[in-house]
């Protein structure tokens, strides 16, 4: 699938490691935000979207980060090695929300994203530079144009307490 827009919102001073938080557009019909530029020590890559990744407490069944030390529920002491390793012995703490299958692709991605990168740092050089807004992605949906066009409006998102599914439900065995 083609990256058709990189936008770019610099991040950090230079000696942080978070250079970059970036949306990355595919085909003018996905988006990915919170892709991030690191620097590493063989140089900049890109991180893909994560989430923290959780046990449950063998007391109270509380779901808690793998670095607690203590249940956030019951207050339980909780084991101090619980994480998966790598092939490397470290500890995964993290799982990507969204990611590259091939190797090729993810080279064209953080390829694109790296380009993106130098032009925006380079723009940030220039005189008169501002920086895009927190929230720069703009979001269309043609399915509310339509109805619009009818004269109904679209319909109000559903809350949360009217939800079919409650928070949490189906989480535990």
């Amino acid at each position: 699938m083609e990256v058709t827009e990189v936008r770019i919102k610099l991040a950090g001073g230079r000696d942080e490691k978070l250079m970059a938080f970036c949306t990355v557009t595919f085909g003018d019909c996905f988006v990915v935000r919170d892709i991030k530029v690191i620097r590493g020590a063989g140089g900049s890559f890109v991180a893909m979207p994560s989430r923290k990744l959780a046990d449950f407490c063998p007391t109270c069944r509380a779901k808690n980060h793998l670095r607690a030390r203590f249940c956030n529920e019951c207050g339980a002491h909780l084991a101090p090695d619980r994480a998966e390793r790598d092939p490397r012995g470290r500890a995964k703490l993290h799982a990507d929300v969204a990611h590259p299958i091939r190797r090729e692709y993810r080279n064209y991605l953080q390829d694109a994203i790296l380009d993106a990168y130098a032009k925006e740092l380079e723009r940030s050089r220039q005189p008169g530079y501002h920086p895009p807004p927190d929230d720069f992605l703009v979001v269309e949906d043609d399915a509310y144009d339509e109805i619009e066009a009818d004269g109904e409006q679209p319909p109000p998102p559903p809350r949360r307490d009217e939800h079919p599914r409650k928070f949490g439900e189906g989480i535990l065995p």
